[in-house]
């Protein structure tokens, strides 16, 4: 396995599939994450929000993100759109949940001591509200890039011409099994890197925080 993938990078395969691999989990975590944030924050600070967001987004996640692929595939075809779709939808539950449980556990006296001092709304959201969500929306992250890299693979095998999923697919088709296991390992070692980048930025961003792991 490790003479084929110095093939797979000598002949240059390795690197143009994984580049294009990522740039879909790129593009499907930029849409993801900040859509179920904001959709956490409408949710999470007004009823209205909530009646109206929470439900469908609770359905959304009974419901797996793989049954909806015949429906994407119908409207968005096979192309890039239905890929980077697929990913963006898998993120966005994750984060949305966690953001939301983040800022329901906000403790209430704070949100009375916010009251007591009559803190403006905006300084309301950004001294109390996003602090007190940070904690889940970090927890959300490290379930949604595992998520997206999950998609991802699901995503490949669906009439692609490039990327990791591709090229497992190919493989698959001439029986190269050592190629397969190169592309296993390498979703594995990517979805590994990528939570420990995430836990470093959590370790980092909530250093404040004192807990029995510190």
């Amino acid at each position: 396995m490790v003479a084929t993938a110095g093939d797979l990078i000598a002949n240059g395969r390795l690197q143009d599939n994984l580049l294009t691999s990522v740039g879909r989990v790129a593009s499907g975590l930029a849409i993801g994450v900040p859509l179920g944030t904001v959709l956490a924050l409408v949710s999470g600070l007004s009823r209205w929000g909530e009646a109206i967001i929470d439900g469908p987004v609770q359905i959304k996640r009974a419901v797996p993100s793989l049954a909806l692929m015949p429906l994407l595939i119908l409207w968005l075809g096979i192309g890039e759109g239905m890929k980077i779709t697929v990913i963006a939808v898998g993120v966005l539950v994750p984060i949305y949940i966690h953001t939301h449980n983040g800022l329901r556990g906000i403790d209430s006296r704070y949100v009375e001591l916010a009251e007591t001092v009559d803190l403006r709304r905006g300084t309301f959201i950004r001294k109390v509200v996003l602090p007190g969500a940070l904690p889940g929306f970090l927890l959300g992250l490290r379930f949604a890039v595992t998520t997206a890299w999950l998609f991802l693979v699901v995503a490949e095998l669906i009439n692609s011409t490039s990327g990791i999923g591709y090229m497992m697919d190919l493989a698959r088709t001439y029986g190269q099994t050592d190629v397969i296991l190169v592309g296993i390992v390498l979703y594995g070692l990517l979805g590994l890197f990528s939570d420990a980048a995430v836990r470093l930025v959590e370790r980092r961003a909530l250093s404040w925080r004192r807990t029995l792991a510190s």
